[in-house]
């Protein structure tokens, strides 16, 4: 098993950017794990942005395998031997990982609108879509059918190959992580940031279920071990 290396320290190195999960031994870049952290009282806590200092182990399935390691004492001592001491592991780990996670996916949001990447509003969205400057679509879960219908439309008038993302939040959350009013639909104009977010959102629902990724798997892409026998050793 691969030792967790001290992260901040490689980070300024240039150091590798793969990483191994401890429950499966599936090795995958940084952005496709999440990393845990541990607080000075030795607790367990998700660092999805992995900027706490010191020792981290990284996790690759989602919240269902990660639940299952849970409750058979696997994961705790995954990371007491990550950590080279022992550790408490929340109860509600999983459901700590999915708050940060939906929390990164939303302050993502809130850097694009805030540096100009992106557009809301269905005339500004249908504008820029069928001029073919729209580089990921994103639909509140609370926009009706036929608007959504018709901008996804317009995407693929401009180029688009698929369909808008439904995002999990309604227009109140996303107008609230973009700072303004009303937003039911938001374009991202820039390829760069369209990366950033459909990362974020990927990370997000892959973990919550695997299926309900993007492309369909994100965190837990890849063969796990579904009673751990070979993941943990």
């Amino acid at each position: 098993m691969r030792k967790p290396q001290n992260d901040t320290l490689e980070r300024k190195l240039g150091g590798a950017s793969e990483r191994t999960c401890i429950v499966s031994r599936r090795t995958a870049s940084r952005d496709e794990l999440i990393r845990l952290a541990l607080s000075p009282d030795g607790e367990v806590a998700p660092d999805v942005r992995a900027r706490a200092p010191g020792r981290g182990a990284w996790i690759g399935v989602d919240r269902a395998t990660l639940d299952v390691a849970l409750a058979k004492g696997k994961l705790k001592a995954a990371l007491a031997r990550a950590f080279k001491q022992d550790v408490t592991v929340p109860a509600d780990l999983s459901e700590r990982i999915v708050a940060a996670l939906r929390q990164q996916a939303l302050d993502r949001l809130g850097l694009e609108a805030r540096s100009g990447m992106l557009v809301n509003g269905s005339e500004k969205v249908d504008v820029a879509a069928r001029q073919g400057k729209v580089h990921l679509l994103i639909h509140a879960s609370d926009a009706g059918e036929d608007g959504n219908r018709k901008l996804d439309q317009a995407w693929r008038v401009g180029g688009g190959e698929r369909a808008g993302i439904v995002f999990p939040e309604d227009r109140t959350i996303l107008s609230m992580a973009l700072g303004r009013e009303n937003v039911v639909h938001v374009a991202l104009t820039d390829p760069a940031a369209a990366r950033r977010v459909s990362n974020a959102i990927d990370r997000w629902l892959t973990f919550i279920d695997p299926n309900a990724g993007l492309e369909g798997g994100g965190a837990a892409r890849g063969p796990v071990s579904a009673d751990f026998d070979e993941g943990i050793e």
